[in-house]
């Protein structure tokens, strides 16, 4: 479920909150359970008490599950041995892989830990405590406070906030807002910046099924990692290095081998990026209609540029395998989005919901503050759509080089070099950067298919915007010599590949030998991003940014007046990459007539899906479908049959990737990995009906690794409960 977060925080214009909680629905903060979810969690099934999810001062649930930042992991031995999904460490497969030792092809598992591989940048984040600062935030601030005095003010005292939290340096601090500014959490966290590879099938078993089956049930991808935490002889973060040993964990989570049934409990703790529940019905036209058609287009034809030269070399191939993979998430998402909204008719059903809020609002002196609210939003939203295109193309398309991500970095050795007087050790800092930049990216980069994207996209962005609403280095191609844009686009580009030093390592090290300001102002790139840029700055920024200050504004009030209007309802936050809580129960679902979906596959899925061709979807090694056909499961099958994946109904969004999923106590079931097609909308809207967790059976993960893999190493590690 790994999702391209940018363009919906750049364009952020929702809320965060549903209207009327389902029984299953929610994220919920681990701190309050005891108070908001201990009944109800009972009820479902759950043996575990609010004490064993999550407590400050003794070891608990909580003190187990890992930030990735990006996807979330489970820990599962004592010596930090984590599980996840095979696309969240996808890039480290990839950036570990080269032609002569592919692992994302033949797999990759470490028998010592000398053997584990470092996965530079990568963090793993363990929360310590959360803590309600609401008080201390908005201290100073009431109904009289502009809203220009109460961002500053609120800004001021996060900061203060966080610094005194993070003890100077020990811990990261984070706060964050709850219920659109109405709420503020500290969130403390231990962050450990050695973790290393330790694990992972080969792609044909890690991505079964590829795009084609992506977001969609049934599945038999057997999605799933394993990466382990390093710690200095303390047991406490430290920098990579040689000596670091594993981390000791406070909590391990136990693999339950006794399977489930429908029906059973089932709960997923880990770090959701984004939901926006609480969308009024004009944002949500917005995104159907001019957002997610934008990047539908605008993600396909790039994925489709880069998909023609992955297929003529290997090289390529692994290059842009996790860049394409990440793309293509995202891009069959918003599909998947739009064709829900259209088919569940929500903007509708939000309208309605919306007139009974202002009729609300309306009927009492005490709600006046409510009455306009949504009208003022409506209009502005309205006045948006224009503006939100031309910002889209510009980012997507009119930047769409790979090679306007190293800019930045000779923009701060020229920073440099232009003072009055060069600090040389600043100076030489800056080089180091922009050399280890370099390194990392042209590793995974092809000027060709750098050239070929650029051509596609600029021929979209010049047939698709007005030449008067285009920017003025973008008319000047459409302005240019040719008989057509592409011929016009080809001329440019050639030119700018020519003689940008970006576009070769070679050239853009050379620079760095002898680094000159002069040249480097000259270099047709940094013209090109410079002028975009100021053209940004001048034109589309400041129409952004008014958009943002008011539409927040909007949103913080219309939600206080909604949790007064909804006083029964319990009101759970929006996602925001901090750690929650989602319960449900394992089951099936009838997406539509005449069609049941089982709540469970087998490996005869992946038999009768399997294909001998290497760059099908659904190609996996021989000695997999030879072990299948043996019905060679070894402990881990449940009457004859092996169960690859199974559907819960928990509440899960982006970023919950590689959680862990829970039976009633507390044993790992298996690993969250992606969320069904018919219910897209899932970030908007909740439906109880159609909302499944699709989640690989942990014994389907045990399997592969000790039969097919033969890491029983890593299996031994694993405290199993029979």
């Amino acid at each position: 479920m790994k999702r391209h977060f940018l363009l919906l925080i750049a364009f952020s214009i929702f809320h965060a909150v549903t209207i009327n909680a389902a029984p299953d629905e929610g994220m919920w903060l681990p701190m309050l359970v005891k108070r908001l979810n201990a009944e109800d969690m009972a009820k479902h099934g759950c043996k575990l008490t609010a004490e064993e999810i999550y407590q400050v001062n003794q070891a608990a649930l909580k003190d187990a599950i890992v930030s990735l930042e990006f996807c979330t992991a489970e820990i599962v031995s004592a010596n930090g041995l984590m599980l996840t999904n095979h696309h969240c460490a996808y890039s480290a497969i990839q950036e570990n892989s080269a032609v002569d030792h592919n692992y994302l092809d033949d797999g990759f598992w470490a028998k010592s830990f000398s053997e584990e591989l470092k996965i530079p940048g990568q963090t793993a984040s363990i929360l310590v405590r959360m803590e309600d600062v609401t008080s201390q935030v908005l201290k100073d601030i009431d109904e009289k406070t502009i809203d220009a005095d109460r961002s500053k003010m609120v800004g001021d005292a996060i900061k203060e906030i966080a610094k005194k939290a993070s003890e100077e340096g020990k811990y990261k601090a984070v706060v964050k807002d709850m219920f659109n500014g109405n709420e503020y959490y500290l969130f403390i966290y231990e962050t450990f910046k050695d973790v290393r590879l330790v694990g992972a099938p080969p792609q044909s078993i890690g991505k079964f099924g590829g795009d084609t089956d992506n977001w969609m049930w049934p599945r038999h991808t057997g999605d799933f990692s394993l990466m382990r935490i390093y710690a200095d002889k303390d047991n406490k973060p430290a920098a990579y290095a040689e000596d670091n040993v594993p981390y000791k964990a406070k909590h391990v989570i136990p693999v339950s081998m006794k399977g489930y049934k429908e029906g059973d409990f089932a709960m997923i703790m880990g770090f959701p990026g984004r939901t926006n529940r609480y969308i009024t019905s004009p944002a949500m036209e917005l995104q159907m209609q001019y957002i997610n058609p934008t990047q539908i287009k605008l993600f396909g034809k790039k994925l489709e540029t880069w998909k023609k030269d992955m297929n003529l070399d290997t090289k390529v191939r692994i290059q842009y395998s996790s860049k394409h993979a990440s793309l293509a998430n995202s891009w069959k998402y918003y599909i998947g989005q739009n064709e829900g909204l259209e088919r569940l008719g929500v903007i509708a059903q939000r309208k309605t919901e919306e007139e009974a809020f202002t009729a609300w609002a309306k009927s009492a002196e005490s709600n006046k503050k409510y009455a306009e609210v949504l009208s003022e939003y409506n209009k502005i939203v309205a006045g948006y759509k224009d503006v939100i295109s031309q910002l889209l193309y510009l980012s997507l398309a009119g930047k769409s080089t790979e090679a306007a991500s190293l800019v930045k970095y000779l923009n701060n050795v020229k920073a440099e070099l232009i003072k009055k007087t060069v600090d040389k050790k600043a100076l030489d800092e800056t080089i180091i950067e922009a050399k280890k930049a370099a390194e990392d990216f042209y590793k995974d980069y092809n000027m060709q298919t750098d050239f070929n994207v650029v051509n596609e996209m600029m021929l979209l962005y010049l047939n698709d915007i007005p030449l008067a609403k285009l920017p003025p280095s973008i008319a000047k191609i459409a302005n240019g010599k040719g008989k057509t844009n592409q011929e016009k686009i080809n001329k440019w580009a050639t030119k700018l590949f020519a003689k940008s030093i970006f576009v070769s390592q070679d050239k853009f090290n050379k620079w760095l030998e002898k680094p000159n300001a002069a040249s480097l102002d000259k270099d047709p790139l940094v013209v090109y991003i410079n002028e975009l840029n100021l053209f940004s700055k001048a034109s589309l920024t400041p129409i952004q940014q008014k958009y943002s200050s008011e539409t927040d504004q909007l949103k913080r009030i219309y939600l206080e007046g909604l949790m007064k209007f909804k006083k029964d309802n319990k009101f759970y936050p929006d996602a925001n990459s901090t750690e929650r809580l989602t319960y449900g129960n394992v089951k099936a679902y009838h997406p539509r007539d005449a069609v049941n979906f089982n709540y469970y596959t087998t490996t005869e899925g992946i038999l009768q899906k399997y294909s001998k061709e290497k760059t099908s979807d659904f190609y996996v090694p021989e000695r997999l479908i030879e072990l299948i056909k043996q019905k060679d499961f070894g402990p881990y099958a449940e009457n004859g049959e092996l169960k690859v994946a199974f559907l819960t109904n928990n509440d899960i969004t982006g970023g919950n990737s590689g959680s862990p999923v829970m039976n009633d106590k507390g044993e790992l079931i298996g690993i969250a990995f992606d969320g069904n097609w018919e219910a897209m909308t899932g970030d908007l809207v909740y439906d109880p009906e159609l909302k499944r967790t699709i989640c690989v059976d942990i014994r389907y993960v045990l399997f592969i690794m000790d039969k097919y893999a033969g890491a029983t190493n890593l299996v031994n590690e694993l405290k199993l409960s029979k």
